[in-house]
């Protein structure tokens, strides 16, 4: 599946299925005044360190460590488990391209977000070789920055027997069965450049890069509830995690705090 394009037919077919899903009634994004309008959780960030990669993209804390996705394709996005304070545990390649997004499923298999394949795989976690191959929902030109290609997943985060994925390009993030690929429902993103997701206490938390913040969502409709505001100068949050309450985050920018794994105090 190393391959940068989609064929045309499945484009459409997955086009078709979008249609179907998307006409349920679903909340608008939110306005610049009415996220000026959600309150702030006063946090801090603390760099605690360097990725083992150069753009880490994705993060996902488990009981030992971080799960930490590359999104350098050159030889092929690289899957990292480190220990709290960076030692590399494991490392191997994946068939993702420039992916984002990258979650444990309760088989304890890998999900991971293949951004410009259009693909959500599950991976082996021991080998990362390639379990199954979805189409991701939503996929299409992003209305950031300046794309030149369609683009996918951007976060994904798994809660109890379904998982939850940002897809910019659509302004929405679905709630998905896993195994048949079907969307349970929609709610908005917070912007158009969505990242990572977690989950905390029955809420969704999601990293809006563009914003240097992360918010916290009612997850049945996607009301904005709360604002971590980071710093201008912070790292940008692009990969997020939740352990024990407490936020962690990584940087996949080509600037000086890119690889930068964070949390938020």
């Amino acid at each position: 599946m190393n391959t940068h394009t989609i064929p045309r037919r499945d484009f459409l077919a997955v086009a078709s299925s979008l249609a179907l899903a998307y006409s349920r009634p679903v909340m608008a994004i939110a306005t610049d005044e009415e996220k000026a309008s959600v309150p702030v959780i006063a946090k801090r960030t603390e760099k605690v360190f360097r990725a083992p990669c150069k753009q880490p993209n994705a993060l996902q804390a488990v009981a030992d460590g971080l799960w930490i996705l590359d999104q350098v394709d050159d030889p092929g996005n690289m899957v990292y488990k480190v220990t709290y304070d960076g030692k590399v545990l494991k490392q191997f390649p994946t068939e993702s391209i420039h992916g984002s997004g990258i979650t444990v499923g309760n088989d304890g298999a890998l999900w991971v977000g293949s951004t410009w394949g259009l693909k959500t795989l599950k991976l082996d976690p021991n080998t990362g070789k390639t379990l199954a191959v979805f189409e991701t929902h939503g996929a299409g030109m992003n209305k950031f920055g300046n794309p030149t290609r369609p683009s996918g997943a951007h976060g994904i985060e798994w809660v109890g027997d379904k998982y939850w994925i940002a897809v910019p390009a659509s302004g929405l993030i679905h709630l998905m069965e896993p195994e048949t690929n079907k969307i349970v429902r929609s709610i908005p993103a917070p912007g158009w450049r969505t990242h990572g997701l977690a989950w905390v206490d029955g809420f969704l938390w999601c990293a809006m890069t563009a914003e240097n913040a992360v918010y916290k969502m009612d997850p049945e409709n996607g009301k904005l509830l709360a604002r971590i505001q980071l710093a201008k100068d912070d790292p940008q949050p692009h990969g997020l995690t939740a352990r024990d309450g407490e936020f962690w985050y990584c940087d996949a920018t080509s600037q000086a705090n890119s690889g930068w794994v964070c949390r938020l105090v």
